[in-house]
């Protein structure tokens, strides 16, 4: 089945089955398919007559420029960017709801507690999470094959520079930090890396024995994304310690498993440029205390990796990834959650010792 298809199938379906999604937006595939083959038409037309014209100017080459095509360049920079964003605020609200929802704290965690004594719908967050991976995936897909399909009508790269301008603007789906969250978010219900999916729908995994450690998603297309789950800062920070008889190198087991976890994201934050840290490193880039959290950092910190700055304002907090690390390594993140705490603790008298001292002078 083509892709056009099968989109289109999908759309059908979701409609059928669900309401979640009713006023969400999705792109708007036959239609932007449509504009593509009346341009293609129109390119072949001007292609005929240029090469009548080639050999009374002795030209060898002639390709279409996107500057002589206003109409897709309206249609594909404009309304595709317009509806990129639409779905992609969608999805990232839907999703956070959803995910508040499992890992909501405080006074709210014992009010969803006592609701499910009397209804609990497991069952239904599970649905409506692969509905929402289902969602951006089907419509990142739609967005990429048009813009693949829009490079090869023009003979040009603006399709691919598009979608560089989609991660520039973090409205690019398939990295969007809500899409790790909901796939973490199903393997800690489902119990297992992934599950029974239709043919239209993704599939994760995760793989924390990989080097580096990674949860990958499979798009429809059978397409392989994968997410790289290691801090960057913990990995340049790591050392290995070696006895002092001049032997081989030797580690405990519980101490190169610990080694190992240290490259692994702990209690990871997502900035907006959508890279991944550990909370203590994040901080500790943007110098503030960890117990203040990324999101107190300055305006003008950068993303210790792409250098951007204003990410750490809307840092997502990826509590199900958190929670799929300390289920499946459970007495490494138990170290480093005591080690954690310790610097918390420290860093905390610090800072009031501090505040005290101003007090006084």
């Amino acid at each position: 089945m083509k892709f056009g298809e099968a989109f289109m199938e999908y759309l059908h379906n979701e409609r059928e089955r669900y309401s979640v999604l009713e006023k969400c937006s999705h792109v708007e595939y036959k239609r932007f398919k449509k504009v593509l083959k009346t341009c293609q038409t129109c390119k072949d037309e001007d292609e005929a007559a240029a090469v009548a014209s080639s050999r009374q100017n002795n030209q060898n080459q002639i390709s279409c420029q996107c500057q002589s095509c206003p109409v897709c360049d309206q249609t594909f920079f404009t309304e595709l960017m317009k509806e990129a964003s639409d779905i992609s605020v969608c999805f990232n609200l839907r999703a956070r709801h959803l995910l508040h929802l499992h890992v909501a704290s405080g006074i709210q965690r014992y009010l969803l507690r006592f609701r499910q004594c009397f209804k609990y719908d497991q069952q239904a967050m599970v649905e409506e999470g692969r509905m929402l991976i289902e969602y951006a995936t089907m419509n990142a897909v739609a967005i990429r094959k048009i813009l693949k399909k829009y490079d090869k009508v023009h003979c040009s790269e603006n399709g691919k520079h598009f979608k560089s301008k989609l991660r520039d603007e973090h409205v690019e789906l398939l990295q969007s930090p809500w899409l790790i969250e909901l796939g973490a978010f199903y393997l800690n219900l489902e119990g297992s890396d992934g599950g029974e999916f239709n043919e239209l729908s993704s599939h994760f995994s995760c793989d924390l024995d990989a080097t580096p450690p990674i949860m990958a998603l499979i798009l429809p297309d059978s397409l392989k994304i994968e997410y790289d789950l290691t801090c960057a800062i913990c990995l340049v920070r790591k050392t290995f310690q070696f006895n002092c008889k001049g032997q081989k190198p030797f580690l405990h087991r519980r101490s190169f498993m610990y080694l190992i976890l240290q490259e692994t994201v702990f209690n990871p934050y997502a900035l907006s440029c959508g890279h991944l840290f550990c909370k203590s490193c994040a901080c500790s880039a943007a110098s503030v205390y960890i117990f203040q959290g990324p999101k107190t950092a300055d305006s003008c910190s950068k993303c210790p990796i792409c250098r951007e700055t204003g990410v750490y304002a809307k840092a997502v907090h990826m509590l199900e990834l958190d929670l799929l690390l300390k289920t499946r390594c459970k007495d490494c993140w138990k170290e480093r959650y005591n080690a954690e705490r310790t610097e918390t603790v420290k860093q905390t008298k610090v800072f009031w010792d501090l505040q005290a001292k101003y007090a006084l002078y």
